[in-house]
């Protein structure tokens, strides 16, 4: 193998193994937060207060549930999920589906620019990863293997969400 081939080989590995770097070294947001949102920042020692440890290891850890394991995959009642750290809306009920994929899945979020689709290199492959737009904790990912009308999936980690059922 040549010099270069293993210079990258090497590269590749440094990024996979420091891939769960601070979240100050995450990439920009491919999308813009709406402008309605005020941003909430909390030092680790107050996400700790507020959050249970698994929640705190997929919230703020970039963490990933097991699959198969969240009640909300079960959750068929008319309402909205809102973020688990900051309670901002993200998605509505309308857009969740059965994808199989062992998470909870929606084809849209609730409103533009309240769920960032941020680059995620992480593990040597390119992916998109989903933030909540308000604490930028961590929710999922989105693949473009989705329902229509947008053909997306949004696969996101049910400790992430809270469910606020509609009012009768």
């Amino acid at each position: 193998m040549s010099r270069r081939i293993w210079i990258g080989y090497i590269a590749l590995l440094a990024t996979c193994l420091t891939g769960c770097s601070a979240r100050a070294d995450d990439p920009a947001p491919l999308n813009k937060p709406a402008k309605d949102i005020v941003p909430v920042e909390k030092s680790e020692a107050e996400w700790r207060e507020i959050l249970t440890d698994f929640e705190f290891y997929i919230l703020r850890e970039d963490g990933t549930e097991r699959a198969g394991t969240s009640p909300l995959l079960q959750e068929k009642r008319q309402g909205v999920f809102v973020c688990k750290a900051c309670d901002l809306p993200l998605f509505h009920s309308k857009t969740k589906y059965e994808s199989g994929s062992g998470w909870p899945s929606f084809w849209r979020p609730i409103k533009k620019g309240h769920v960032l689709d941020v680059p995620d290199y992480k593990y040597g492959w390119n992916r998109t990863e989903n933030e909540c737009a308000r604490c930028r904790s961590h929710l999922g990912h989105v693949f473009k293997d989705g329902p229509r009308p947008t053909g997306l999936r949004y696969c996101i980690n049910g400790a992430a969400l809270k469910f606020i059922p509609a009012e009768d």
